[in-house]
């Protein structure tokens, strides 16, 4: 039977992260593994983690916050190398359905039984309010006749499709062998559309209709600076504009880049002329970082010291945490 490992990627949202846990923990095809990578929270995550009685349950605790990317890239890199077949991941705002895990896996086997090869397998995600959310790009590549093929599995509930997100994303261990990591130093946003692309190029990843996630995001529709509030994540917004032009760059046809950078810079006088000057210079830090952003993927087998982070392992391999108690591990030292 092939070894599946959860993997959840949380900051600073112990009361979803529990939810998060909880649905994993109540699937009808149990995980092998429920890895939980806490990007250095301060809400007490830890503290509720060591009291929550989970088993298999491996807590990951990084000295720093990495961003997502450097939190989902120490999850696969984590996962992979402790012998996963199959890593599961998912952000801590993600509930499954409780055949979530198993709608994915027979979607795996209709498409070995075809001998239809795949590069990942997606949940469809849903809000709270049963709106559809986190939708996938249809694959819209050709068949030998020159028709679009993505209409071929629709009986089995199933559409080929990339880029994704990482809501509910079943990754092969192939896939990770043969285009390493997600990459890190993107720290955020548009991290998920660069690996999805990449492991994707030769063959499609598709998404399973009847695979059922709810999403409970603190934001809800697509990343808008003009909706933003916070200054904080507003300043995050450097690092989407910079990785767009990234992903323009390495996937895209080379009109895009020029078009995609007047675009944003048409955004920074359209900012400006409203005064929203820290916006204007976030998206506009952006912009110049971008051309000399050219990261390269880790191969999976690459270790955690290599996020520049030291890590602290609780560890419940059979059993559940004792209340209040971990087994753990020394650090690794970076």
């Amino acid at each position: 039977m092939d070894k599946i490992y959860a993997v959840v990627l949380s900051y600073k949202r112990k009361d979803l992260l529990k939810r998060c846990l909880e649905g994993i923990n109540g699937q009808s095809r149990p995980c092998d593994g429920i890895i939980v990578v806490d990007n250095a929270s301060s809400d007490g995550t830890l503290e509720m983690l060591l009291q929550l009685q989970l088993p298999n349950l491996q807590v990951y605790e990084l000295s720093r916050n990495t961003g997502a990317s450097g939190g989902f890239s120490a999850g696969f890199r984590i996962a992979y190398q402790k012998g996963a077949d199959f890593i599961w991941m998912m952000d801590d705002d993600v509930i499954p359905e409780p055949d979530a895990l198993q709608r994915l896996l027979d979607a795996r086997d209709t498409l070995d039984a075809r001998e239809q090869p795949y590069s990942f397998l997606l949940s469809t995600a849903y809000t709270g309010d049963g709106l559809l959310t986190n939708v996938p790009q249809v694959d819209t590549r050709t068949n030998p006749i020159g028709y679009e093929n993505w209409p071929a599995l629709l009986q089995f509930g199933l559409v080929p499709v990339r880029p994704a997100t990482y809501v509910s994303i079943l990754v092969p261990r192939l896939s990770l062998q043969r285009h390493g990591l997600p990459i890190a130093a993107m720290f955020m946003w548009g991290d998920d559309t660069e690996f999805t692309l990449r492991i994707s190029q030769e063959t499609p990843g598709y998404l399973v209709a009847e695979s059922r996630v709810m999403h409970l995001r603190s934001v809800s529709g697509s990343i808008d600076i003009h909706r933003e509030t916070n200054p904080q994540r507003i300043a995050l917004h450097r690092h989407f504009v910079r990785n767009e032009l990234f992903i323009a760059r390495a996937y895209h046809h080379w009109r895009r880049v020029p078009l995609l950078f007047l675009s944003r810079l048409k955004l920074v006088m359209r900012l400006l002329w409203l005064g929203q000057s820290f916006k204007a210079r976030t998206v506009f830090a952006g912009l110049l970082e971008a051309w000399k952003f050219s990261p390269e993927a880790e191969p999976a087998d690459a270790p955690v010291e290599a996020l520049g982070v030291t890590v602290r392992q609780y560890f419940s391999e059979s059993t559940a945490l004792p209340k209040g108690e971990a087994l753990a591990a020394e650090p690794l030292e970076t």
